[in-house]
């Protein structure tokens, strides 16, 4: 089995307060999801939502089932989407192969399939990043690329975070139950995403960051607004984002970050916002 897994349970917000630097990063962060011929998962128990990567290096890797789905294949009640953040990739599901390049995505549906990885060359493999959650409905396969994303331009050079929002696997896009994933980059001389700081109580979140030069990092932000708490993060790593948690980071030069998110709520603009002078 090339599956590895790793199961996260939930942490209460006033118990997050006491957390070191150790235990934080224990907790949230997620530093070694893409590893050359594995992929690697982690349940997470906010959602039931699954992070997670897959490198076919040098040989096919499949996303095979894992013991706390109780489930014959991965997706018989779990919808998944992916991302490309290497070099030129395929993914088979039962019979059909999707080509991706770099930032392509996608969205698979729930049901009983056979998913599979590879590279087209193996000199330069695919990087694939996985979320995945649970669905009650079977919705089709879909190939999603930037130019079929829902765009959006924020901020500004002047408050160093100006930045294109490409909403991926987003409902104005491609229909989900509750999975929606994109991808936001930040544009040169600019380092803050996510500004003003929010939560979304009725989802969580999970945030991957790449295109991060070498020297470079990420300095992430979460926790409550009057209790924030930060992680240093390298380049291709994940973080999750409980509902009481922000989400936002600076780098120490512009990068690229993948958001996914579960929950009740499909409303992206929902969301309980503050000022970055309110914060503590």
């Amino acid at each position: 089995m090339s599956v590895k897994y790793e199961v996260r349970y939930a942490t209460h917000p006033a118990d997050a307060k006491n957390y070191d630097t150790e235990r934080i990063r224990k907790e949230f962060l997620m530093p070694n999801i893409l590893v050359n011929d594995e992929v690697n998962l982690v349940y997470s128990m906010y959602d039931r939502y699954i992070v997670g990567g897959a490198i076919p290096a040098t040989k096919t890797l499949e996303l095979e089932t894992i013991e706390p789905l109780k489930a014959e294949h991965f997706t018989d009640r779990r919808e998944v989407g992916i991302i490309n953040v290497g070099g030129k990739g395929i993914v088979k599901i039962n019979d059909k192969e999707y080509e991706l390049e770099y930032k392509d995505a996608l969205y698979i549906g729930a049901g009983p399939k056979k998913i599979y990885f590879s590279s087209a060359d193996k000199t330069a493999p695919a990087h694939f990043y996985i979320n995945s959650a649970p669905a009650h409905h079977a919705y089709s396969d879909k190939k999603v690329t930037l130019a079929d994303a829902d765009v959006r331009e924020m901020g500004s050079l002047e408050t160093s975070n100006a930045r294109k929002i490409n909403r991926l696997i987003v409902n104005s896009v491609v229909p989900t139950c509750q999975l929606q994933m994109g991808m936001t980059e930040l544009k040169p001389g600019s380092v803050w995403n996510t500004m003003p700081p929010h939560t979304h109580d009725r989802r969580m979140e999970a945030y991957f960051y790449f295109e991060v030069p070498k020297g470079q990092a990420i300095c992430h932000f979460m926790g409550q607004m009057d209790e924030t708490r930060h992680i240093w993060m390298q380049n291709e790593q994940a973080v999750l984002s409980p509902s009481w948690s922000i989400h936002s980071a600076a780098g120490t030069q512009n990068y690229t970050f993948i958001w996914g998110m579960a929950g009740e709520n499909l409303n992206y603009d929902d969301m309980n916002t503050r000022t970055p002078d309110t914060l503590k």
